[in-house]
């Protein structure tokens, strides 16, 4: 199984991961940010990663370190259970819809960290949860996962299923990316020998 476990504790927040990739969408999720635990659940149920994810932070403040601190912590332990990455797919993408919304992702896993994030949200909330946060979960996770990834929303009129598209895609981009090639185990999947 290719799994790992990384704590990070900063005076904002206190965040704990484990993550399995071979797993079944197990999850137990407590961020403290009911919204982000949603998110968090679909990238779970999605890419059949077994996700346990506990944050403390300071909320009393606003949710914008907890979220970005979990995908910071989030992309650590990606970048740990998947170790030397002989044997990957590398490359994963998925469409969405959802009702009206549809979401496109893209994903390498290049070791290059990048970001291409086109979303114009609806709105600025979803309940509590300020809709700006979801770029610095990604980008948390793409700098320490070592990924380039790529999110579009296609389209949308309810932002609720504008996010929930994008991480639905997200899960499964993830989950094809990941995903063992019998042709080519033992291979790093890059002309240059290393990713």
């Amino acid at each position: 199984m290719r799994s790992a476990e990384v704590s990070r504790d900063t005076l904002e927040t206190q965040i704990t991961v484990r993550i399995n990739l071979d797993g079944t969408g197990q999850k137990n999720l407590n961020t403290g940010v009911p919204f982000l635990d949603h998110m968090l659940d679909q990238i779970a149920r999605h890419g059949l990663f077994d996700l346990d994810i506990q944050a403390k932070g300071d909320l009393h403040i606003d949710a914008h370190h907890t979220v970005e601190d979990v995908g910071i912590t989030l992309g650590m332990a990606f970048s740990k259970a998947l170790g030397d990455k002989k044997g990957i797919v590398r490359y994963g993408h998925a469409y969405v819809p959802l009702d009206e919304a549809l979401s496109r992702v893209v994903i390498d896993l290049s070791g290059r960290p990048g970001l291409e994030m086109d979303v114009e949200f609806t709105r600025a909330m979803i309940g509590q949860y300020d809709v700006d946060l979801t770029y610095e979960f990604f980008q948390g996770f793409v700098n320490h996962a070592l990924v380039t990834l790529h999110i579009d929303n296609l389209k949308g009129r309810n932002a609720h299923h504008q996010c929930e598209t994008i991480f639905k895609a997200f899960g499964r981009a993830l989950r094809m990316a990941v995903a063992l090639d019998e042709r080519q185990l033992g291979a790093i999947p890059s002309t240059k020998g290393a990713l």
